[in-house]
């Protein structure tokens, strides 16, 4: 039961830090509203013509490129250290090679898009 008492009061310090943030804000945070309280703030710069503007999502291709790259790290690792146990080493093998071949697939998909190339 103190398993449930420590999850609960963590619960409830966190709730109350919420409110207590939110009635802090209430507080101090200024209610004058003015004309440059109102404008956009873009980076120091201000806003030139209409908000619209059609741009390529670029990001998304580098979002991709973080997961082939930088993510597969992060299951590497602890497939390596599991490799060691005797009765998962060839389950494991497997796995990673499964896991392993679907990055391959992703990076020869980047690879054939031309996402690869620096210039």
């Amino acid at each position: 039961m103190s398993g449930y008492v420590v999850f609960g009061a963590t619960v409830l310090a966190g709730v109350l830090l919420f409110l207590a943030a939110m009635v802090a804000r209430r507080l101090l945070a200024p209610r004058a509203v003015t004309a440059s309280g109102t404008t956009t703030y873009e980076s120091g710069v201000d806003p030139i013509g209409s908000g619209w503007a059609q741009v390529r999502v670029r990001y998304v291709v580098f979002a991709f490129l973080y997961v082939i790259f930088a993510v597969d790290a992060v299951y590497l690792f602890p497939w390596a250290l599991v490799l060691r146990e005797e009765h998962l080493g060839p389950v494991s093998l497997v796995e990673i090679g499964v896991f392993v071949g679907i990055l391959l697939v992703g990076l020869a998909h980047a690879a054939r898009r031309g996402l690869l190339r620096w210039l």
